[in-house]
């Protein structure tokens, strides 16, 4: 059972919800009232697909997210939609062409000054501040998704040159190679099937990887192992360590 599979998943709430405090009496913020939520997501959902061509796309994105975590339809989760709807917003419209920028890091980064525009917004209306937040980390997070994708590509570039030393082994280990790159963690009945390798072949693969500290075995089991390409998803998940 995944985080929150008790809390009614993909259905509006049906009470009160608050943020800090134990009771609505104290809490930090109160959402809408259960009475108006339906009309609150329907005057969000008529701003979604209106078109407004004065409205940049990356400004309305930041207008959408505050309003929905505002209303805070659901008993939990919010925070997860609120920040995808940022993303496939931006591919909705054509912004990204994949949904490769995540403000997530950025937000969690800036946990205190997230939640503090937030309720300025609320309080005082002081869209300028959330806004300006807003575009320097949809900036900062674009110039990292940029400065990653580089990384990749030369650990990609390192680790096949690596692999073409080994001579006549290096055949099968460059096929499951690119089936990691694709799938960085994977078990050999995945990569035989993504490759055509047989599974002899791709388990000799495996082997070469693991021994030039490509991949590694990541379960310690004897059967339905999993493996890993250990640096690329190093790379992926820096600073996602903060508390």
């Amino acid at each position: 059972r995944g985080r929150g599979s008790d809390k009614a998943p993909g259905e509006f709430r049906r009470s009160q919800n608050w943020i800090g405090g134990t009771r609505p009496a104290n809490a930090h913020f109160v959402p809408p009232p259960v009475h108006a939520l339906a009309d609150c997501m329907s005057d969000l959902e008529r701003f979604l697909h209106r078109a407004d061509p004065a409205i940049p796309v990356l400004i309305r994105a930041a207008l959408v997210h505050v309003q929905f975590e505002t209303i805070h339809p659901f008993l939990d989760g919010n925070g997860r939609v609120g920040r995808l709807l940022i993303t496939f917003l931006l591919c909705h419209d054509g912004v990204i062409r994949q949904p490769l920028l995540y403000l997530s890091l950025y937000f969690k980064q800036h946990r205190e000054r997230y939640y503090e525009l937030l309720d300025r917004v609320r309080r005082d209306g002081d869209w300028e501040a959330w806004l300006t937040f807003f575009l320097e980390g949809v900036a900062q997070t674009a110039d990292g998704a940029v400065s990653t994708a580089q990384r990749l590509v030369q650990l990609f570039r390192t680790d096949r040159d690596r692999i073409q030393e080994e001579g006549k082994k290096a055949g099968s280990a460059l096929r499951v190679h690119q089936a990691l790159k694709e799938r960085p963690v994977t078990s050999l009945p995945e990569v035989a099937r993504r490759t055509g390798l047989s599974y002899p072949a791709a388990s000799s693969g495996m082997a070469v990887l693991e021994r030039l500290g490509i991949a590694r075995e990541i379960t310690g089991r004897r059967r339905d192992r999993l493996f890993s390409y250990t640096k690329y998803l190093a790379i992926l998940s820096e600073g996602t360590e903060l508390p």
